[in-house]
């Protein structure tokens, strides 16, 4: 173990010997991380209900899926910490080659069909896969590992790596085009780096980039569409309706929705009617929110809302109290990726965001998604069930 600048890093050799030391391999059962399963499982259940509310048949295969993400959840808590290390990086390599070959233009439709006018996911016959979700948890555990290994990033040399990282799937994701799922590796990162002792000043700085880069991406880089999108949630929040019958439509029909659940919601036969009649597009998917929060009102969504944030602060519990880097950083990560994906979700539901495509964690159908989300709570599981590692004290605290 080797100090830069006050703060802890390790060589590999350590880091391993660190997390498979033969006396420290005893499971710890009482952890906080119980608390995600159960927060997962309350919100997995809530978007069975939600999608049977009008799409019965797709219900079912959400079950399917939810069934097999149980299953990688409980295969992610047995992994040991020394093979994620190893493995991660072969994992996020297999991902950007996918992210890749969902973007050849040779490739056939049959194989990679795209919606909405993205390309983003492969046809496995009986279910679509998303490379993006892959590359969500492949890019947690790298970083992890990087930081991990390097220590504290305390100058800006050593954000270079984690900017690498970062830059290369986002930049695949948002070609698909993504931009919602690109999206949400910032705060990932940005947590990620807090946690790891980045200096306060580079942070800001970085805040500083993007508030400055953002009005020229929104003409440069941002599609027509999606800039569309951003007018009309603009206009939304001034209450100018000229949108709402054409790009706005679906935000003006998700905040309706909601609206019509009141307090305690309505009951199914009645919801059924309001959503079919309003003709919500994507009511099972990107807008499922909307659906619970007409079916079981303001009470059914603080529920929804309540059992996604005792999950992230579950992950970020364990974070806290993990004594070895590399769990420490995976826990940080994927409480706030889940975190960041259900504010967005939610947030373009009720009409304080613009819609970016989001789906809701665990409860939007799709089992890319379900299945990508389980296995970070098992990931999560595993590192808290393992006692803390490499002493008493916080391996980035000087």
């Amino acid at each position: 173990m080797s100090t830069q600048t006050g703060r802890t890093a390790y060589t590999s050799g350590s880091l391993y010997r660190g997390t498979d030391a033969g006396g420290r391999r005893r499971v710890q059962w009482f952890t906080p991380a119980w608390l995600a399963v159960i927060a997962a499982l309350t919100l997995s259940l809530i978007g069975l209900s939600a999608i049977g509310l009008t799409r019965p048949e797709l219900a079912v295969r959400q079950g399917a899926f939810l069934l097999i993400g149980i299953a990688c959840a409980t295969i992610a808590t047995m992994l040991p910490p020394r093979a994620l290390r190893v493995a991660c990086w072969f994992v996020l390599a297999g991902s950007i080659l996918l992210l890749v070959f969902v973007l050849l233009p040779f490739v056939p439709r049959s194989i990679v069909t795209p919606r909405n006018g993205a390309r983003a996911w492969i046809n496995l016959g009986a279910a679509d896969f998303q490379p993006s979700e892959l590359a969500k948890i492949a890019f947690i555990l790298c970083l992890s590992q990087w930081l991990a290994m390097r220590g504290s990033p305390r100058t800006l040399r050593s954000l270079v790596v984690p900017m690498v990282l970062l830059v290369i799937p986002v930049t695949l994701i948002v070609l698909e085009p993504d931009l919602g799922s690109a999206l949400l590796f910032l705060p990932t990162t940005l947590a990620m780096l807090v946690a790891a002792g980045a200096r306060k000043r580079h942070v800001l700085t970085a805040l500083l980039v993007a508030a400055i880069v953002a009005p020229v991406a929104y003409f440069a880089v941002l599609k027509p569409y999606q800039r569309a999108r951003i007018d009309a949630i603009v206009a939304q929040v001034r209450g100018d309706t000229r949108f709402e019958r054409d790009i706005g439509f679906q935000g003006w029909r998700a905040m309706r929705l909601v609206g019509a659940g009141g307090v305690f919601g309505n009951d199914a036969a009645h919801a059924r009617a309001l959503i079919r009649y309003n003709a919500l597009p994507e009511e099972h998917n990107d807008m499922v929110f909307a659906v619970i929060g007409c079916r079981y009102g303001f009470v059914g969504g603080m529920v929804a809302l309540g059992a996604a944030a005792i999950l992230a602060a579950s992950a970020l519990t364990v974070g806290l109290v993990a004594r070895d880097g590399f769990a420490k950083l995976v826990a940080v990560g994927i409480g706030a990726l889940i975190f960041a994906q259900t504010t967005v979700n939610i947030g373009m539901t009720i009409g304080l965001l613009p819609i970016t495509g989001v789906t809701l964690p665990f409860v939007s159908y799709g089992g890319s998604s379900l299945v990508a989300c389980w296995t970070l709570v098992g990931l999560l599981v595993g590192i808290g069930a393992r006692p803390p590692l490499g002493g008493d004290k916080d391996p980035f605290d000087g």
